[in-house]
């Protein structure tokens, strides 16, 4: 067969197989279609589809597939990145920058710390490290991994739950974007490469100047004429960002994070939005399947992935009850931020391709990565919905005050 036919078969499988368990299964309560769709990659991917059926995966996953399939993965994955940075609320994280700054601060320390332990822990045991990595670049990139929260991600699970519109989802949304930010710099800080050094600090310049005369030019532009410019800023920046070192995703955030979100339509960034989950995104996760391994042992992935999960979810719980001590918020509140916060999915997977893209990591650490990341999201919408349930009469003041 040609190499068009076999990839619009590995498209009819990408698109099939996850939509039919999500359907048929009914999982959207503990595991949305975005969720399925994520471990439906891990399934195709070469430690469980490759090793039960290897003439298969290899008739279907040919190297010129995989190179077409990384290519749409690439710019599906910029764009989600683009529109996470245009969704950052930074004016009323500033209006509220008190109870934001210690909120956000605490629950990115506290996981952030306890993941660092765990990956100084995994340091004992060979398989894990990438081959360019630093001691202190695995140890710092598994902690961040384990703070992350996923604001697209969160949007989505948000809405679910009805609170995205309300008092205590935009409290919320305002605690995931400081921490998103401080997710990208501290990603920046750890691909710093001082033989690139200088390409980096130019780029960074350039970065500033040029933001600076976009911005002038996006205000200026009817929004029809936005959307495209958008997409040439975003092609611009990744590129800048790859050649220096950085990786074309920082690039990507970075192009969305000087955008204003008013300068577009909501309804149509929120469409924008979903639809690249739904035609684009699944590429990415397929994509993102085929990069995992278990060679270290299924059953030591496992255990690292169950490590990692109890420090990421222990330590934003603790982050959030330690803010909600020192703000004095009302009872129950702690508890349904923290484990929102708690949502790991896309960015964390996206941050951990960039590691493994930079071999701070292996494949194995990777899968275990991934296999955290789906866990913690799966845990989301069950643990949270019977805390609103419960909480709901002593909680209705708080969900319409702050």
């Amino acid at each position: 067969m040609s190499t068009t036919e076999v990839f619009l078969i590995a498209m009819a499988i990408i698109f099939t197989v996850p939509w039919l368990i999500w359907r048929l299964g009914r999982t959207d309560h503990y595991a949305p279609l975005v969720v399925v769709q994520i471990i439906t990659g891990i399934l195709l991917g070469p430690g469980v589809l490759g090793k039960w059926f290897p003439a298969y995966y290899d008739f279907v996953f040919t190297p010129s597939v995989i190179q077409l399939l990384n290519g749409l993965a690439w710019w599906s994955v910029m764009l989600f990145v683009m529109i996470a940075g245009v969704e950052l609320d930074l004016k009323k994280a500033w209006e509220h920058r008190r109870e934001s700054s210690i909120t956000a601060g605490l629950a990115l320390g506290a996981p952030l710390l306890l993941g660092c332990a765990a990956a100084a822990a995994m340091l004992g045991f060979d398989g894990w490290m990438g081959q360019q990595a630093m001691s202190w670049q695995f140890v710092l990139g598994i902690g961040m991994a384990c703070a992350v929260t996923a604001l697209p991600i969160l949007i989505l699970l948000m809405e679910k739950l009805d609170i995205l519109r309300q008092p205590l989802g935009q409290r919320i949304l305002r605690y995931a974007s400081l921490d998103d930010i401080a997710i990208w710099g501290v990603l920046a800080l750890i691909l710093m490469d001082w033989g690139r050094i200088g390409k980096q600090v130019a780029f960074l310049l350039a970065f500033v100047v040029l933001s600076l005369a976009y911005r002038k030019l996006m205000a200026w532009l009817p929004e029809r004429d936005r959307w495209y410019m958008a997409l040439i800023w975003l092609a611009v920046c990744g590129l800048g960002a790859d050649w220096a070192g950085l990786h074309y995703m920082v690039g990507a955030f970075l192009a969305g994070a000087v955008m204003d979100a008013h300068w577009f339509d909501q309804d149509k960034l929120d469409q924008l939005r979903h639809h690249v989950l739904l035609v684009m995104m699944p590429v990415f996760f397929l994509s993102t399947g085929l990069r995992t391994n278990w060679a270290v042992g299924g059953t030591a992935v496992f255990a690292a992935a169950a490590l990692l999960l109890v420090a990421s979810v222990v330590g934003k719980l603790l982050g959030v009850r330690l803010a909600a001590y020192v703000l004095r918020w009302s009872p129950g509140e702690a508890s349904i931020i923290g484990w929102l916060l708690q949502t790991k999915a896309l960015i964390m997977i996206i941050f951990a391709n960039i590691l493994l893209d930079k071999q701070i990591i292996t494949n194995a650490a990777f899968t275990a990565l991934l296999l955290m990341a789906v866990a913690s999201t799966m845990l989301t919408v069950p643990m949270v919905k019977p805390l609103m349930h419960r909480a709901a009469q002593r909680f209705q003041a708080g969900l319409v005050s702050k």
